[in-house]
């Protein structure tokens, strides 16, 4: 497995890559590697040729300093895992490499609609940085093709409207939420919960069910508002922090359901000092 640290060093080993003709995937990250990473580099060693891994604790798209300096950075671990999974290239660049000067003169990509709603209206500012790097690794190393979680629901919607506004030549492949078998998401931020708060956390997705189900046998989208607010009252009392659960079309993201077929409910709590977020598709 080759290494780079440097845009030059990743740029040649790109070069290499399609001099001899490779398809090139990409699996963009921010470390701390779990199952669910792996099974983005799994789905892109099924359509590619060669599978590329950056590892990025993007300063950009942290809304709260006190998250950015608490993110886990498990780099040797991560390296160690890459390389048993079969991986050929990783790129760890620093802050200073990718936006070299500074923060606050960098240009930004923003797509206006989703940036700004959902959960971007609780994490200003989170999805332009989100985008903006996405974009730079994407112009670093022109893959074929990305992966990305569907667990980030509106993350993925955002980068698959971002290639197709900014006219980016590769195929977005999205790849389902990887869950323990309890029913948790797998996430880095898991390995912040306490024992405690990690016995309790698959509350979380259990309640997305129970309120599927009972979307599921309504007449119809409308009026759903008393039953969103029974199973924030819910997962509240169970001793989570409901940040937000909202039902919008699986599609568009548009907050308009009543003539959707598919459904996707958003969901962020915090649990202790943790945010955790997940989501559920209901198909009608």
């Amino acid at each position: 497995m080759k290494t780079a640290k440097t845009i030059e060093e990743i740029r040649q080993i790109v070069t290499e890559y399609k001099h001899d003709l490779k398809t090139i995937g990409l699996v963009t990250t921010m470390g701390n590697l779990h199952k669910g990473h792996l099974a983005l580099v799994r789905e892109a060693q099924k359509n590619a040729e060669k599978v590329i891994v950056t590892i990025f604790v993007n300063p950009m798209q942290f809304d709260r300093p006190e998250d950015l300096k608490t993110y886990p950075r498990t780099l040797e671990q991560d390296l160690a895992l890459l390389e048993e999974a079969g991986v050929d290239a990783v790129f760890t660049p620093t802050p200073e490499i990718m936006y070299p000067r500074g923060l606050q003169n960098q240009t930004y990509v923003e797509v206006p609609d989703l940036a700004n709603s959902l959960e971007g209206a609780l994490r200003p500012g989170h999805f332009n940085g989100v985008a903006t790097v996405v974009s730079k690794f994407f112009n670093i190393i022109q893959p074929d093709l990305a992966c990305f979680g569907e667990k980030d629901y509106q993350q993925l919607a955002l980068i698959r409207e971002m290639v197709q506004d900014m006219n980016f030549q590769l195929r977005i492949i999205g790849v389902p939420i990887v869950r323990h078998e309890n029913g948790l998401a797998y996430s880095s931020r898991n390995n912040r919960l306490s024992p405690e708060e990690l016995e309790k956390a698959p509350e979380f997705h259990a309640c997305l069910v129970k309120l599927g189900e009972k979307l599921r046998a309504l007449p119809d989208f409308r009026n759903i508002q008393k039953t969103v607010d029974e199973s924030v009252n819910e997962l509240d009392g169970s001793g989570f922090s409901t940040d937000d659960i909202t039902v919008v079309d699986a599609d568009t993201l548009s907050p308009d359901i009543t003539e959707s077929r598919r459904v996707v409910i958003l969901a962020a709590a915090y649990l202790g000092k943790v945010r955790l977020i997940d989501n559920l598709v209901i198909t009608r």
